[in-house]
């Protein structure tokens, strides 16, 4: 039985009548760390690990959620307001119904059978995944015409104010704008956005350390807040700044003194950043594959040493990667502090790359780390095999 056959035949043994199935993809960055919250330029693409939700209608106004993946249900009342944050996984899809509402989509309830192969806590956007799935199944069943943006924006918002964690719109953008066999450049300001190929013959290959420190949450905040106050120093003497986007390399250099070391170097990280997206998408559109890898490699030492959101792990997990056959670019993903690298890799060499990568890393930490052998996908969208 398929997985799409399964998960109908699982909604049908629990609540007793068919479903409709929804998917929205996780997604891996391939450069643009921590700009995103910066109206700054991001390229992420999504790729084939997903969150899956099998979907029926209901008219009584009641929510109810069971998630397979940690075997828990949730029921809340569309038709009292939202449930108080509660610290666990459903705030994900109950704070997206909630968004929804506050967006002026009316809802009349549901019920969602929700199962996702995305790792949690590898900076691969399960939360995004799961998220973006519950949006696209509610505005579907009720015939609500679907505008990507505007789905991603409410997710954005889900996440912002009722789970509580500041994120960006990276995440939830490239969820339902995805496109396979491309990854996406976008303005984090304007959302513009433009599909960029990647080459013929390439492997996302995404490597979890199998680590994820505590403080990764909180400090992640705590780099946000000095972007902000990098911004506002800055702003006294250029006024025309609204973010660390509109800032050149030449202000800051001309400025730093009105910096503390460590606001200017996470300052420095962003606005270099914003620059390396530029070029690598110019890059991948003429095949430079040594710019890539420099681009790659300079993104990774400035999250290291400039922004402090990289751990040992991620280190020797790119070091390792480092010196495999066929590596055409690797540095670390997602918020840091554990969590998962990208690399690029020659699609003949991917295996023996990532079984090389695996027992180094393994003699080294005597961690068995996962190893995803991704294709970049297409966005949200209901399945209908």
């Amino acid at each position: 039985m398929g997985d799409a056959q399964f998960l109908r035949a699982q909604f049908a043994t629990m609540f007793g009548r068919a479903a409709t199935l929804y998917q929205a993809p996780g997604r891996v960055n391939l450069i643009g760390e921590h700009t995103d919250y910066n109206d700054g330029f991001v390229l992420p693409a999504a790729i084939d690990l997903a969150c899956w939700v099998a979907a029926a209608r209901r008219e009584d106004g009641k929510l109810r959620i069971y998630s397979a993946n940690v075997q828990e249900s949730v029921e809340s009342d569309l038709g009292r307001g939202p449930q108080r944050r509660s610290g666990k996984w459903w705030d994900y899809p109950l704070g997206v119904a909630w968004a929804l509402q506050e967006a002026g989509y009316r809802l009349h309830g549901a019920d969602l059978y929700v199962r996702g192969d995305v790792p949690l806590g590898a900076g691969l956007s399960a939360s995004a995944a799961i998220e973006v799935s519950v949006g696209y199944a509610l505005l579907d069943l009720f015939g609500c015409a679907i505008d990507r943006t505007r789905l991603a924006l409410a997710c954005q918002r889900a996440e912002n104010e009722f789970v509580g964690m500041r994120c960006g719109i990276m995440d939830q953008f490239i969820s339902c704008h995805g496109q396979a066999g491309h990854a996406l450049l976008l303005d984090c300001r304007s959302l513009e956005h433009r599909a960029a190929r990647l080459p013929d013959g390439l492997r996302l290959v995404v490597c979890n350390t199998m680590v994820r420190h505590s403080l990764a949450a909180s400090e992640y905040n705590v780099r946000r807040m000095q972007c902000e106050e990098g911004v506002k120093r800055l702003a006294e003497v250029l006024p025309q700044i609204r973010s660390l986007r509109d800032v050149t390399h030449e202000d800051l250099q001309r400025h730093r003194d009105r910096l503390s070391d460590t606001v200017y170097r996470r300052c420095r990280h962003v606005v270099t950043e914003n620059d390396r997206v530029q070029r690598f998408a110019s890059a991948l559109e003429r095949g430079d594959r040594i710019s890539l890898k420099q681009l790659m490699a300079d993104s990774h030492r400035s999250l290291r040493d400039d922004y402090e959101v990289s751990c040992a792990e991620l280190d020797l997990m790119v070091d390792v990667a480092s010196q495999q056959t066929g590596l055409l670019g690797a540095r670390m993903t997602g918020g840091g502090f554990g969590g998962c690298t990208i690399n690029l890799v020659e699609a003949v060499h991917a295996r023996n790359f990532q079984s090389g990568v695996a027992a180094a890393y393994r003699a080294a930490t005597r961690k068995d780390p996962d190893i995803y052998l991704c294709e970049a996908a297409d966005g949200a969208g209901r399945r209908n095999d």
